[in-house]
């Protein structure tokens, strides 16, 4: 994981809505951020993953099939897995939500404000599974876009789910 100081940029919360976005938190005086996601929470009982998007110049979120994205799945209980999706919407694998609290993520973005490169990410978060216990993901991904990103959206696998969640963002020197 990238070391260095950390400088704190902004943060945003959200009780009971779809998603979270943070919008300019990326600027011209960083290339990495570290991301820390804390209480991910989905109010539903179904099971699903903290899923990620960046926003655009204009504050919206990029829907187009652009993302590459590859995780492990670490479990407590079991054989470990992975998941490996590319071309699509979003960002994937980040942390899991089955009606436990707690759960957390610590995602580092490379480059999101660089109009002439990729957006990259590094990830590693945590969850629970009901019978079953502990669940860890390590995680990469890629936006294949030149653009410049100034922030983020964060929302549950299942879209229409309300979700509870707290983040912060921070530059690294």
């Amino acid at each position: 994981m990238p070391v260095g100081n950390l400088e704190f940029i902004k943060s945003g919360s959200v009780t009971g809505a779809t998603s979270l976005s943070i919008t300019d938190c990326f600027n011209a005086d960083y290339d990495v951020y570290k991301i820390v996601v804390r209480n991910f929470d989905i109010e539903t009982t179904s099971n699903f993953d903290l899923e990620m998007r960046f926003l655009d110049s204009g504050g919206s979120p990029i829907t187009a099939s652009n993302y590459d994205n590859a995780h492990l799945v670490l479990t407590a209980y079991g054989a470990f897995g992975e998941g490996r999706q590319t071309n699509t919407t979003r960002l994937t694998g980040l942390g899991r939500d089955e009606q436990a609290s707690g759960n957390g993520t610590v995602l580092y973005a490379f480059n999101p404000y660089s109009a002439s490169s990729y957006s990259f990410t590094l990830s590693q978060g945590n969850g629970f599974v009901t019978g079953s216990g502990l669940v860890g993901y390590k995680g990469i991904g890629v936006l294949k876009q030149t653009a410049t990103m100034t922030g983020i959206q964060l929302f549950a696998t299942n879209q229409t789910d309300n979700v509870n969640i707290n983040c912060s963002v921070y530059g690294v020197k």
